[in-house]
């Protein structure tokens, strides 16, 4: 049943004149100045990291798969970021938190959620590039092409948006009720949903149905590339090539459990063991600290990315002495 005073979805002006307000860390006003500082300095730092990876990848003329791949994975990181933490520095900057309208935190929630999903089926696609380099090493070069690329690129980003599309029009049509607080620093999908003037698990049945699309979908396949990837490792005879060949998926498995274990933590648990302070905390990680690390990981793991970050330091120096 309804709750008393709900804002039906029928009013008119209910979706140009309706606003949340995100609470952020009005909890936290003694420490206000100092998380302001250290938020922006680490999105900053990983504005500038992901830039640099996209820009050198870019700049490369001869782009193998797995860097084509990194390049949208920068690019996603990028917008990722971009999308949330001005926002929620924004409300450090408020003392009670920060006013958003209706159709911002419904833009808001499709972006991250589009977003957070392209690069769960992009890590799926990583996964096949790298199952098809170990597996078969002789036909890489004909089974990942361009087009291949192309294809699995925009697969992953259309995918992603026009499941995120959906969610975000379930969510948003549930009536909401006189209180507009969102106990977080953005429009967070779970925390939205907590001002749904509905009874039982039905506003709750279109996040399943995302995160089965979005997170379990590529799970299964990263999980079945790597199976693959297992079973060709164990054929290698010799132990110095076996692990010379996982140390290319290294840096994968990395980013994916720092994405997977942060997205499973907030969006696969029962509803009663909802906890705003905890679901801020894993977001913070989540939205600032893993795309912070994604570049470094990449960066120390990849031969082929310090190669052109150090050609574009060379090009730098030489252009600054001339």
């Amino acid at each position: 049943m309804p709750c008393e005073g709900c804002m039906e979805r029928g009013n008119a002006s209910t979706g140009t004149t309706m606003e949340f307000l995100l609470l952020g860390f009005s909890e936290l006003l003694h420490l206000r100045v100092l998380l302001f500082l250290i938020f922006l300095t680490v999105h900053l730092v990983t504005v500038a990291g992901n830039l640099m990876v996209f820009v050198a990848v870019v700049m490369e003329p001869s782009r193998p798969p797995m860097l084509f791949f990194l390049c949208q994975l920068s690019a996603i990181e990028l917008c990722y970021t971009l999308v949330i933490v001005p926002k929620a520095l924004l409300s450090l900057a408020v003392a009670d938190g920060g006013t958003i309208s209706f159709l911002g935190c419904a833009a808001q929630m499709h972006l991250f959620v589009a977003l957070g999903g392209a690069e769960c089926f992009l890590l799926a696609a990583m996964s096949y590039d790298r199952c098809v380099a170990i597996c078969q090493p002789l036909r890489y070069a004909a089974v990942m092409s361009e087009g291949l690329c192309l294809r699995l690129a925009l697969v992953c980003g259309l995918g992603a948006f026009a499941l995120a599309l959906g969610l975000t029009v379930a969510v948003f049509r549930l009536p909401f009720c006189q209180s507009r607080r969102i106990n977080h620093f953005f429009c967070d999908v779970p925390a939205v949903l907590r001002l749904a003037c509905t009874q039982g698990y039905t506003p709750e049945l279109p996040l399943l149905a995302a995160c089965l699309l979005l997170l379990l979908l590529p799970f299964l396949l990263i999980l079945a590339s790597y199976v693959c990837i297992a079973v060709a490792l164990l054929r290698i005879a010799s132990p110095v090539r076996r692990g010379k060949a996982f140390s290319t998926c290294i840096a994968h498995l990395a980013v994916t459990l720092l994405h997977y274990g942060c997205a499973t933590s907030i969006y696969i648990r029962p509803k009663s063991s909802y906890s705003p302070a905890r679901d801020k905390l894993v977001s913070l990680v989540y939205t600032n600290i893993t795309p912070l690390m994604y570049p470094l990981i990449y960066s120390l793991r990849n031969k082929e990315i310090r190669g052109i970050l150090r050609k574009m330091m060379r090009r730098k120096k030489s252009a600054q002495v001339n």
